[in-house]
């Protein structure tokens, strides 16, 4: 199956792209691709632990099973506030 992955932010720099468009086994999980990523971009790995996934801009977790033509998102942690206004 065929999924799209998109990055945001240090994840994005990491990889050099905005946007993979990955061929998965059947069955294959959120988590899976995670691994699979982390093997092919070693310091993406650590960036995703602390990410939240989304599947098809909904929340998902880790075991989540993926289907043909998914977006995926691992959404970065972000940090700040309102403190400085």
């Amino acid at each position: 199956m065929r999924v799209t992955v998109k990055f945001f932010a240090a994840l994005r720099e990491v990889v050099g792209s905005r946007e993979l468009q990955l061929q998965l086994d059947d069955g294959s999980t959120v988590a899976s691709l995670l691994e699979r990523l982390s093997r092919e971009y070693p310091r993406l790995g650590a960036l995703c632990q602390a990410a939240a996934p989304t599947v098809n801009q909904e929340y998902s977790s880790l075991g989540a099973e993926l289907h043909e033509g998914d977006e995926v998102v691992f959404i970065p942690p972000v940090s700040g506030g309102c403190d400085d206004l």
